[in-house]
């Protein structure tokens, strides 16, 4: 049932007589559309898909495996994955107030073939209140009848970091790691060890990077400091050599391009047969981030596999969003290089008789 508001809300006879609680027609939308009432459709497909053609006015959401999982879990508020602050804006302002139609490329009512995206988009607003339908048919569909009130879009920019042009806004208070902040006063989660990610290199926090006995034991002498003003330690020890990269855990920041030094600096260790400590303050997010892009560009594998992987080594691991829209850019790169492969052919492999980074392969460092 889809309801339309000039100052009060009214059900629209159409839309309850002909579809289900959670589809709207696509004759429907496009009656409301052309009268000038107001609606807020987002579009759930890949932004190449959007950028070729989409219903005017949508706005466009797109998820990768890794923001899926998060809106499973509840984790995820819709507008942090929105691609731009003035549609943010628009969905902030009217999301609560009016219907929300949702569309993916050929969704249909009768044989429920919803894409999973927008099948937990639609609930996820449901859930908070909103009135949401998808699109019977999806986009598919609507072109065929209403082409009149599509268009494309013609900037293909791909300078701006994040998840399909991803922006949050710094107040939003998701997608960021609270514990994993700059105050060196504060706190970190207490882990007495080190995480061995592949067997020279380890995944930690601040509190390991200044454990001196168990640095010597595992063998670390490269320490990878991601963060701004956590203190090298043990700079003046000619055993230890240090990259400090000095980022925060801040939504606005760029830490991709430091993905090459970073990546540079722990093949040195191994090519040294060194371990490599990589560290932040909670250990968390950013040197998580450091960590998966290492394994996506050495180990020949996607984000989604390195982020698992990373996962089951340390399970409380939580990059901010930014960080994962940087990791799913750096992904891309990858594949630019690499165009004989794609995402879905990556595997772990060995690399120089490395052994195969595997599940059984994580472990805390004891």
């Amino acid at each position: 049932m889809i309801k339309y508001v000039e100052c009060f809300r009214m059900p629209c006879l159409e839309c309850v007589t002909n579809m289900s609680d959670d589809f709207c027609s696509r004759e429907s939308l496009g009656s409301v559309l052309r009268e000038g009432k107001t609606v807020l459709i987002l579009d759930c497909r890949p932004q190449a898909d959007f950028n070729r053609s989409h219903i005017k006015g949508s706005i466009n959401i797109t998820l990768p495996g890794l923001m899926v999982r998060r809106l499973k879990k509840g984790n995820l508020k819709i507008q942090c994955v929105i691609q731009n602050n003035e549609a943010k804006d628009r969905f902030n302002k009217l999301w609560k107030t009016h219907d929300v139609i949702l569309y993916d490329q050929s969704s249909t009512d009768n044989n429920c073939n919803t894409s999973q995206t927008v099948d937990l988009l639609m609930k996820k607003l449901q859930q908070d209140g909103a009135t949401a339908r998808i699109l019977d048919g999806g986009f598919e569909e609507f072109e065929k009848t209403s082409r009149d009130l599509c268009e494309g879009t013609n900037t293909t920019d791909e300078s701006i970091y994040g998840l399909c042009n991803l922006k949050i806004s710094d107040d939003s208070g998701v997608g960021t790691s609270e514990s994993d902040n700059d105050n060196v006063n504060s706190p970190s989660p207490r882990s007495q060890y080190p995480v061995k990610v592949l067997p020279y290199l380890y995944l930690g926090n601040a509190q390991n990077s200044a454990d001196l006995n168990q640095l010597k034991k595992f063998g670390i002498k490269y320490i990878l400091n991601v963060t701004p003003n956590v203190p090298n330690k043990f700079e003046t020890d000619s055993d230890f050599k240090y990259l400090q990269i000095p980022v925060a855990d801040q939504l606005s920041q760029n830490l991709s391009a430091f993905f090459p030094q970073a990546i540079a600096f722990i093949d040195e260790a191994r090519e040294n047969e060194c371990g490599v400590l990589v560290h932040c303050l909670a250990g968390i997010s950013r040197s998580v981030t450091v960590t998966c892009a290492y394994l996506m560009q050495k180990q020949h594998i996607s984000l989604n596999q390195a982020y698992d992987h990373v996962k089951q080594c340390k399970p409380n691991v939580s990059p901010n969003f930014n960080f994962l829209g940087q990791l799913l850019e750096f992904e891309k790169s990858i594949l630019c290089q690499n165009s004989t492969q794609s995402v879905n052919e990556f595997h772990f492999q060995c690399n120089d008789n490395v052994k195969v980074p595997t599940s059984q392969n994580c472990e805390a460092a004891t």
